[in-house]
């Protein structure tokens, strides 16, 4: 069975039990169960991946990271002329984080 979180402080932390009421326990609980995510789920992932300043591909909660790089997909967005690298669930969830006029989008595979 895949491991839900990481420790990636030094300190110490709570027990990971301790965090199962959190939205982001109980998202990867159910896809590691196979289960699917809404569409309001899958905006909130690609907005608080976007709003963890320590990973690319996992949200920090309490000395844990969560990692979600199973489902999530890497994309190239132009905007004003710049090139900026993003991870996402699909492209509704990252047009629904990103403010201002997009050029283009790109999944890289």
């Amino acid at each position: 069975m895949k491991q839900i979180a990481s420790k990636f402080v030094q300190w110490d932390v709570p027990e990971l039990e301790k965090l199962k009421d959190s939205k982001v326990y109980k998202l990867r609980e159910r896809l590691d169960n196979g289960g699917k995510l809404s569409r309001s789920e899958k905006n909130w992932l690609t907005r608080s991946l976007q709003e963890c300043c320590h990973f690319k591909c996992g949200i920090a909660l309490m000395g844990y990271c969560f990692d979600f790089s199973d489902v999530l997909k890497r994309y190239f967005v132009k905007q004003y002329g710049h090139v900026a690298e993003y991870y996402a669930v699909d492209k509704t969830s990252l047009r629904s984080v990103l403010y201002g006029r997009i050029e283009d989008i790109i999944e890289v595979p």
